[in-house]
């Protein structure tokens, strides 16, 4: 299937490992042009060499996402340098732990409104683009939790809410808007490959709720959100992806 991504022009705020590095890889293999930012330097040239190897225009900065005029300056100036935005996507989080008022904090911070900052400075840009794509980044436990009180769930809960107002306030511009919630991925650098490491039990334990028998991969999300962003599926917005492999058990309506 060609999706059609092509000389496309893709803003990832947070994608240098990961989701968000598999998401890039994806939309690089499609042809998609990439600009990136994250806060470690050294894993930002490793990603954007990467990225370059596979033919992309693929340029990007060391942006910290909690300074708010940096972030969106950076938005503004990665779209530009680009010639323009088709696809906008943040992957930063303050991931799970436990429930503190600071982790509440840096959650509100960095996966609600560090989402809300990148978009409110990439719509511009996708107002004029013929294909225009917002995919906010949830996660599966803001649907149906599972691991317990804590600030992520629900500040992803948030966000799901808050995509699904924009889809519907978007669409008559043609700005897509859809939601990815994935389940447990598997990186070994990752959270589960050190939960694996370290707590066997925590791991096993969610392991015998996925359906599927096994946890996730980055290819697998990282070629969900490329479709998904894609000029191929123009009738999809206001979705929520569930890329969980059956641990939500729900029926999704």
């Amino acid at each position: 299937m060609d999706l059609k991504l092509k000389g496309r022009r893709a803003i990832l705020a947070g994608a240098t490992k990961g989701i968000g590095r598999a998401a890039a890889e994806a939309l690089a293999d499609e042809g998609c042009n990439i600009a990136l930012c994250a806060r470690d330097a050294a894993r930002l040239e490793g990603t954007l060499a990467a990225l370059r190897a596979k033919g992309v225009n693929a340029i990007g900065s060391s942006v910290d996402l909690t300074d708010p005029e940096r972030y969106k300056g950076w938005v503004a100036s990665a779209a530009q340098s680009l010639g323009g935005c088709d696809i906008f996507i943040s992957f930063a989080s303050a991931g799970g732990g436990p429930p503190s008022e600071e982790r509440w904090k840096a959650n509100f911070e960095l996966d609600l409104l560090g989402t809300w900052r990148g978009i409110e400075a990439a719509l511009p840009f996708l107002e004029k683009s013929d294909a225009a794509s917002i995919i906010a980044v949830a996660t599966n436990v803001a649907t149906e939790p599972a691991f317990g009180p804590q600030a992520y769930a629900p500040m992803k809960a948030a966000l799901v809410n808050y995509a699904s107002a924009l889809a519907q306030a978007y669409a008559p511009k043609g700005i897509r808007v859809n939601t990815i919630s994935p389940g447990p991925i598997y990186f070994e650098d990752g959270d589960w490959g050190k939960i694996k490491a370290g707590r066997p039990e925590v791991y096993q334990r969610t392991l015998a709720k996925v359906a599927a028998g096994r946890l996730g991969e980055g290819a697998e999300v990282g070629r969900a959100i490329a479709f998904l962003a894609s000029p191929a599926c123009p009738f999809i917005t206001g979705a929520n992806l569930f890329i969980d492999g059956g641990m939500t058990k729900r029926a999704q309506f």
